[in-house]
């Protein structure tokens, strides 16, 4: 059985706060916290560990949603939507400067949360595929790794360039690049470079 999402909810507002609870419980998120405070947020960012944070940008005390932001950024790498009464010009640099998932104006709307963040996990999810995964990543997933050469070869795979310009590149012959994709195949265990493009992307 799949686990429930965690959705971490940020918010300074009891009534909002306790609000969007209820109506991401009600479509099958689990939301076991709710933050008031800056101090709070980051408790709940590591006791809970969320897969999205819905983050008010006004929150009690002398730090805001924004400095919120900039630990998930720094620290978590998780989508999180802003959510704030103001759409200033000021705000709103401050909140594209944090690369936030979404971002909605209060008071929003019941039907505006579904959207939402079914557009931050979507972002999310292409934003990790985009990006090839790390050396030491790939391999633990393997029963026999990666070398450093295969490696190479394997992100050059996923780059979309063809044998013999693999060659070209680290200079060795088309022979050694197929000799490469054959150690890659049999340790990814699949059988040609989509498969093996899919494979390491869904690791």
């Amino acid at each position: 059985m799949q686990r429930k999402k965690k959705i971490l909810v940020v918010e300074d507002e009891v009534a909002i706060a306790q609000d969007l609870q209820d109506i991401l419980l009600a479509a099958g998120f689990d939301v076991p916290k709710i933050a008031y405070t800056y101090n709070q947020a980051i408790t709940h960012l590591a006791g809970v560990g969320p897969d999205l944070v819905f983050l008010d940008i006004a929150l009690r005390g002398n730090k805001s949603g924004l400095q919120v932001a900039d630990v998930i950024n720094a620290t978590y790498k998780i989508p999180f939507i802003f959510l704030t009464s103001f759409s200033d010009q000021h705000t709103v640099q401050e909140v594209v400067a944090r690369n936030p998932s979404g971002y909605l104006v209060k008071p929003y709307k019941e039907k505006d949360i579904a959207p939402a963040e079914a557009l931050a996990f979507a972002n999310n999810r292409f934003q990790k595929k985009s990006v090839f995964p790390a050396f030491e990543y790939i391999n633990q997933f393997l029963d026999k790794a990666l070398s450093p050469q295969e490696y190479v070869v394997l992100h050059a795979v996923w780059e979309g360039k063809k044998n013999t310009e693999i060659a070209t590149a680290l200079f060795v012959s088309v022979n050694t690049v197929k000799t490469h994709l054959i150690r890659i195949y049999q340790k990814l265990r699949v059988n040609s470079r989509a498969s093996a493009i899919h494979k390491v992307m869904n690791l």
